[in-house]
């Protein structure tokens, strides 16, 4: 049976519990995860990014530069910790750079 929350539950505890029970997380994971992508990485990364998925933990980055994909390449485990930062949990496990 559903858990009740009294009148005086924040609506925080609302919509977390809302967010488990239809198992929404990772939908909200992958929204999450382009909008930190943006904004960590700024203007110029961004103006060479064709797109970002998250697929299971894997972050899927596709870019129209090849040099910037190589120069992205050599710190992926400080992007990886930068995202994971950001959404304050580890969402992210691998990045793979396209």
């Amino acid at each position: 049976m559903a858990k009740r929350f009294s009148n005086e539950s924040p609506i925080s505890d609302v919509l977390q519990l809302i967010i488990e029970q239809n198992k929404l997380t990772f939908g909200i994971d992958k929204v999450e995860v382009v909008t930190a992508w943006k904004s960590l990485m700024g203007n110029g990364v961004n103006h060479y990014t064709q797109g970002v998925e998250l697929k299971g933990s894997t972050l899927y980055v596709s870019l129209s530069s090849s040099v910037l994909r190589e120069e992205l390449s050599y710190g992926k485990d400080k992007i990886i910790a930068m995202l994971n930062e950001e959404l304050r949990r580890e969402v992210v496990k691998d990045l793979v750079l396209r």
